[in-house]
């Protein structure tokens, strides 16, 4: 234990580029990469943390009723995912469904807006 103690305090002296150097050095000697280790050990070390500070940029648009105006809910899906009438149906139907997968914030609230505007009810995840 002793002998770690040490080797840290040792490896605690040496400059940024030397350290960076040192790096390279066991890479090479070992064959593995430094980035590797640090893009496993990240989620792990912070999984909640690492989610709050990245932004969502892609939305799923999921239809959850169609508020008892089913005509116009198949309507307006049909718009604006260029489904055939029985695919529609089918999805109107089956709620709740996504509508859309991976779409950007701003088309999600566009959707929802149409979507509610025709009487259905929609979730944005």
């Amino acid at each position: 234990m002793a002998d770690i103690a040490k080797l840290v305090e040792e490896l605690s002296a040496l400059t940024v580029l030397e350290a960076a150097d040192l790096a390279k050095a066991l890479e090479e000697a070992w064959g593995v990469s430094a980035a590797a280790a640090v893009a496993v050990a990240a989620p792990a070390a912070g999984g909640e943390a690492a989610a709050a500070v990245e932004e969502k940029t892609e939305f799923d648009v999921i239809l959850t009723g169609d508020g008892g105006k089913k005509i116009q809910v198949i309507k307006e899906v049909r718009a604006i995912t260029n489904l055939g009438l029985t695919e529609a149906k089918a999805l109107v139907e089956g709620a709740p469904k996504a509508i859309k997968e991976g779409v950007s914030k701003a088309e999600a609230e566009d959707i929802k807006k149409k979507i509610e505007e025709a009487g259905g009810t929609v979730e944005v995840k």
